[in-house]
């Protein structure tokens, strides 16, 4: 533990392995009051990528290696419904526990979904946790270009096909796209327009050199870009 963290309560960080989360890590770090230990993540068991976004768990390990902080579990299958889910997050969050005693928060990157935000409250309250979004309320348009100006790089990594078209999977996270986007789609694709993959910014010691892959279309509607991690030379 760093001499500034002791005395500092102890979060988790929900991890997506998007924009979003990595933005909420650095902002967490920024303001000093919590003390990050752990990224946690849902991962789909059946296919061992982080649950909505499609992000594989070799790239989540390697964002959590490059943040300096563990990566934590919570498996649910590929048909959840909102009391596995609750299960999965409860004992991932008992364990953790565990491993940091006193440890009772935890943090995520919602940006305006109040009603998601208050699920979170709700759900996390019953089993004694507490839930902080260091990034609600903040306005998405002019947030989006503060992550890309102050360095954070990602790639569209899932498009919900029926708010956005197919063809932006892939694309960077970037002003060219934000400029593209068009009007009614949030330019944090808070409403589930898109998530995002990143590979690099100020939570991060080092960029990750990622390979894109294919891309394919799921349940006849969301188009995911798959990104690879490259080998070391």
């Amino acid at each position: 533990m760093p001499p500034e963290a002791v005395g500092r309560p102890q979060a988790l960080l929900a991890w997506s392995g998007g924009k979003d989360a990595a933005w909420a890590l650095h902002v967490l770090r920024q303001q000093g009051l919590l003390d990050v230990v752990g990224l946690l993540t849902t991962i789909t068991r059946e296919h061992d990528r982080a649950s909505m976004q499609g992000v594989r768990r070799s790239v989540l390990l390697a964002q959590a290696r490059a943040t300096g902080l563990p990566l934590l579990d919570a498996m649910i299958p590929a048909q959840c419904d909102n009391a596995t889910y609750e299960r999965a997050m409860a004992d991932a969050l008992l364990e953790a526990s565990r491993r940091w005693p006193g440890l009772r928060t935890v943090a995520f990157g919602d940006l305006l979904l109040e009603d998601i935000r208050a699920y979170r409250e709700a759900n996390l309250a019953r089993i004694g946790w507490e839930v902080v979004t260091p990034l609600f309320g903040r306005d998405t348009a002019a947030l989006a270009r503060e992550m890309i100006r102050d360095g954070l790089r990602a790639n569209l990594c899932c498009v919900d096909t029926q708010q956005l078209d197919a063809g932006h999977a892939g694309r960077p996270f970037d002003e060219a796209l934000l400029d593209a986007l068009p009007a009614g789609v949030d330019p944090c694709g808070e409403i589930g327009e898109f998530h995002t993959c990143v590979h690099a910014g100020p939570m991060f010691d080092a960029p990750l050199a990622l390979a894109r892959g294919d891309t394919v279309l799921r349940d006849g509607r969301f188009a995911f870009t798959d990104f690879v991690i490259l080998p070391d030379p």
